[in-house]
Formats: structure tokens, C-alpha cells, sequence
């Protein structure tokens, strides 16, 4: 899939009438034909996040967080992720790993 940058919730190749997308006629409206992210904008959810509060709280008392993340699959995400985690606990900081 492709990687959109946005300009408040509108893709920025998006067509000049895009209904944005949080939009319930994101992906359907008839300013979405012919647009590359029209399959996208009308599969993604819509609204807030529910589970943003969850993580905050969760994480409220990590103190340093490290996010290891890629675009792409095959990158070694996950063996960055493992050396790191290792690397620290050696020195006898703790460490969590989560997905």
C-alpha cells in the first residue's frame, strides 16, 4: 500500500473537492473517483482511536520509549528491536517489549 502525507485529514494528492478522510463519504463521494487513495480513505476507520487513552495511560510511567518502525516489511525491525532490548538489560536497565 501506499504512504499518504497529509494537510489536516486530506491526502495531499487527493482531488481539490476530497471529503477528507474522517469523512463518512470518504473514498465514496463523487470527488473521490480516479483519486489513488480512494480504495484507502473508504477502508480506513473512522473517528477517534479508542484504545489512544489505554496506551497513554499504559505508558504514562515509562520514562524513555524507543520505537523502532519501518514502512516496509524484511527491514529487521524485530532484530533491532531484540539488540536493543538486550544491549539495555545488560546494563541492568529494564526493559519491556511490546507489539
Amino acid at each position: 500500500s501506499k504512504s499518504i502525507g497529509t494537510m489536516g485529514d486530506k491526502p495531499e494528492d487527493a482531488p481539490h473537492n476530497c471529503p477528507g478522510t474522517e469523512s463518512e463519504e470518504a473514498g465514496k463521494a463523487s470527488a473521490c473517483a480516479g483519486c489513488p487513495n480512494q480504495q484507502l480513505c473508504a477502508s480506513a476507520p473512522k473517528g477517534p482511536d479508542p484504545d489512544v487513552a489505554r496506551i497513554a495511560q499504559r505508558l504514562s510511567m515509562v520514562k524513555h520509549k524507543v520505537l523502532v518502525l519501518s514502512g516496509k516489511g524484511g527491514v529487521g525491525k524485530s532484530t533491532v528491536s531484540a539488540q536493543l532490548a538486550w544491549h539495555l538489560a545488560s546494563r541492568d536497565l529494564q526493559v519491556t517489549h511490546s507489539h
